[in-house]
C-alpha cells in the first residue's frame, strides 16, 4: 500500500509538469526515474538561467545589458554548482538531488559542461550562418543531455551513444522549427542564414509571421532535415538495447508527433505553439512501450540515411 501511494505521488509529480519528456519517465524503474528527474531538473535550471532571466513579456528582441549580465552570473553559478555536485557540497535543491546519482550511474561531467557551454552560447550568439555551426549548438544543448541519460537507461552496445546523439539533434531541430516565433521575440534566429538565403526568406519575412510560399518551403526543408535525424537515430538504435532505451524512444515518438503536427498545420508555427495534447502523448508512450516489450519496435529494417540526407 505504501509503495502504491509513493508511485502515485511520483506519477502526480511528473504529470503536473507540462513537458513532453516526463511521459517517457513513467516507464522507468523507480531509482532510474528519480535519477532522470534529477538530471532533467538540473539541466532545466541551467537552461532557465538564460531563458527565464526576465519574464516573457519583458523580452523585446533580446536581453538588456543588465539582464545579460545577470544571466551570465547565473550560468556561472550553475557551473560552480556542478563542480560542487561532483567534488563538494552543492547548495541548490537541483545540485543536492543530482549528487547521489553522479557516482551511482557514473554520469559524465563533461556532458554537463557541454550543456552549460551551449546555454552560454545564447548570451553571445543569436544567429547561425551555417547548419554546421547550428549542429554544434544542438550537440551541446541536446545531444549532451541524451548522452547523460543513456548512462541511466543503461546500454550494452556503443551504437547507443550514436543513437543518443542523433536523437538529441532531431529533438532540438524540432524545437527550433516549432519555436521560430518565440525565439524571434527573444531576438534569436536559429534557422541557418544559408537556408534563409537559399529560399529567399528574410528575417523580416519571419517577423511578419505569415506562411508565404517561400517561408513554407524553408520550413519544409528544415522539417525534412529533422526527419533525417529521426531516421538516423532509428537506424543506429541497437536491437539489444531497445528495451533499455524505451524511454528515449518515447521522447522521440512524442517529439516526432510535434514535427508531424507542424507539417499538418502547413508550417504555421506563428499562430500558436504547436503541441501534442496530453492524452495523445500518453497514447504514444503506451504504444511505444508495448511495441518494445513485444519486440515489434524493430518491425522492419530502417534504411541507412546517406550523409547528404542529414547535411543538405
Amino acid at each position: 500500500m505504501v509503495c502504491m501511494a509513493h508511485a502515485f505521488l511520483v506519477v502526480q509529480r511528473i504529470m503536473s509538469r507540462d513537458t513532453s519528456f516526463y511521459y517517457s519517465f513513467l516507464v522507468l524503474p523507480p531509482r532510474k526515474r528519480s535519477a532522470i528527474i534529477a538530471v532533467w531538473d538540473f539541466c532545466r535550471a541551467v537552461d532557465d538561467a538564460v531563458d527565464e532571466v526576465v519574464p516573457e513579456h519583458e523580452w523585446a528582441g533580446g536581453l538588456t545589458p543588465e539582464a545579460r549580465t545577470r544571466a551570465a552570473l547565473q550560468v556561472a553559478s550553475w557551473r560552480a554548482e556542478l563542480d560542487a555536485a561532483y567534488t563538494g557540497m552543492p547548495r541548490t535543491s537541483q545540485g543536492i538531488a543530482l549528487q547521489p546519482f553522479i557516482h551511482e550511474f557514473n554520469l559524465p561531467r563533461a556532458r554537463f559542461e557541454e550543456l552549460i557551454d551551449g546555454v552560454e552560447m545564447d548570451l553571445s550568439q543569436a544567429r547561425y550562418a551555417t547548419f554546421e555551426a547550428l549542429l554544434e549548438y544542438c550537440r551541446r544543448v541536446a545531444s549532451a543531455v541524451g548522452l547523460i541519460c543513456v548512462k541511466i537507461f543503461g546500454y550494452r552496445d556503443l551504437s547507443s551513444l550514436a543513437y543518443a546523439e542523433s536523437l538529441g539533434i532531431a529533438l532540438q531541430l524540432t524545437n527550433i522549427i516549432r519555436d521560430v516565433a518565440v525565439d524571434l521575440r527573444r531576438g534569436r534566429i536559429y534557422l541557418p542564414a544559408e537556408d534563409l538565403r537559399r529560399f529567399g526568406v528574410s528575417e523580416d519575412d519571419l517577423r511578419r509571421g505569415r506562411v508565404t510560399p517561400e517561408v513554407a518551403a524553408l520550413l519544409r526543408f528544415e522539417c525534412e532535415r529533422a526527419h533525417s535525424y529521426y531516421q538516423r537515430a532509428a537506424w543506429q538504435l541497437p536491437a539489444t538495447d531497445a528495451v533499455n532505451l524505451v524511454a528515449a524512444e518515447i521522447m522521440g515518438g512524442i517529439y516526432y508527433g510535434i514535427l508531424r503536427r507542424i507539417e499538418a498545420a502547413h508550417y504555421d508555427v506563428f499562430s500558436s505553439r504547436i503541441r501534442v495534447p496530453r492524452p495523445n502523448r500518453a497514447v504514444i508512450a503506451l504504444r511505444i512501450w508495448l511495441q518494445t516489450l513485444i519486440g515489434a519496435r524493430r518491425r522492419a529494417p530502417v534504411p541507412k540515411p546517406t550523409d547528404s540526407s542529414v547535411k543538405h
